[in-house]
């Protein structure tokens, strides 16, 4: 393990330790008062807006970080960085507290991480908006809606990082993620490395 992941671990631990505390001692989320938001933004970033390794919270449906947050607890979200952070961050996460920290992140307002390839990005637009007819590989804007906005648990991917749509693609064609419902699975797992650049690239830069 680096020096740089071995720290990350040591905040992580440290964070779910008082968050622990603050579920326990009845917190609720009243603005200026947001103990557990605060910790999630040592890795999210102070409003959220996420980095490469951790996703943008801010802006997303309510109802998928909440069910993540309990797909964590639960430990059904089971890619390697949820199981090495995530499920000791939430561990002692109530679902009121839970579904508190999802209303809050979705009312921060997002920002595009932009931070895909440019060049490849309007063969990503094909795809998430046409599909690719020939792999079998449905429109994305089917169920992530015309402006990757989302709708209810699914979520909104408008923006969000080119290193983390990549990843968390990959990830669903690998099998990880076993609470997951169809038709993820089975769509990314047609995708090709070349399919899944565009893709994330564009996505990267939509608002």
């Amino acid at each position: 393990m680096t020096n740089a992941r071995a720290q990350i671990m040591k905040f992580v631990k440290l964070a779910s330790i008082i968050l622990a505390i603050s579920v326990f001692a009845g917190g609720q989320l009243r603005a200026g008062e947001l103990l557990p938001a605060r910790n999630c933004t040592w890795c999210h970033g102070t409003s959220g807006q996420g980095y490469m390794t951790a996703p943008r919270l801010a802006g997303q449906r309510y109802e998928y970080l909440e069910k993540q947050l309990l797909d964590f607890g639960n430990h059904t979200r089971d890619n390697p960085f949820s199981v090495q952070y995530m499920w000791d961050a939430v561990a002692y996460l109530s679902p009121q507290t839970a579904r508190d920290l999802a209303f809050y992140f979705s009312t921060l307002p997002p920002k595009a991480a932009g931070d895909g390839n440019w060049d490849l990005a309007p063969i990503g637009q094909a795809i998430y908006a046409e599909g690719i007819p020939e792999q079998n590989v449905v429109a994305c804007a089917v169920c992530h809606g015309p402006d990757a906005e989302g709708v209810r648990d699914i979520p909104r991917l408008g923006g969000l990082s080119y290193t983390y749509l990549k990843r968390r693609l990959d990830q669903w064609g690998e099998g990880f993620h076993s609470a997951a419902q169809l038709p993820m699975p089975f769509i990314a797992g047609k995708l090709s490395p070349s399919d899944i650049e565009a893709l994330a690239s564009h996505l990267s830069f939509v608002r």
